[in-house]
């Protein structure tokens, strides 16, 4: 029985690889947070399912209104809200610490659209199976 092709939108495409940015840092360090995000983008124009999880302070800039709050532009770098739509548009998944946001009595609704939050176990699993991994 001879085989049928498939049109290439029926082709399953294989699923993209993992690439983890762990982000500690909050507004006391933005070139810090800048950086995380600006990697997650990368990771994600690269082809990569990027992850953004973020732990400690980093979980204050994903607030709705935080950024507005902490920062002004500056002509010489971008700002952390310019990183943070860039990751958004590029599909960076955003996940935010569930401990570090009840050490904070932040809760769900408190956090931008789209941030997911999780556990720190799906952090250990998300980069036992990733393809890379950086932290700041």
């Amino acid at each position: 029985m001879p085989k049928t092709l498939k049109a290439p939108d029926e082709v399953a495409s294989p699923p993209a690889e993992l690439f983890i940015v762990l982000c500690a840092a909050g507004f006391d360090s933005p070139e810090r947070v800048r950086s995380a995000l600006m990697f997650a983008t990368l990771a994600a124009a690269g082809q990569y399912k990027a992850v953004l999880y973020c732990i400690q302070g980093a979980v204050d800039v994903m607030v709705k209104g935080a950024v507005e709050n902490h920062e002004s532009p500056d002509s010489s770098a971008p700002t952390i809200g310019q990183r943070l739509r860039e990751a958004i548009d590029m599909g960076v998944q955003i996940q935010c610490c569930s401990q570090s946001m009840a050490n904070r009595k932040l809760r769900p609704e408190d956090m931008l659209e789209g941030v997911e939050i999780e556990g720190a176990m799906s952090l250990i699993e998300l980069t036992s199976r990733s393809k890379g991994n950086l932290c700041f």
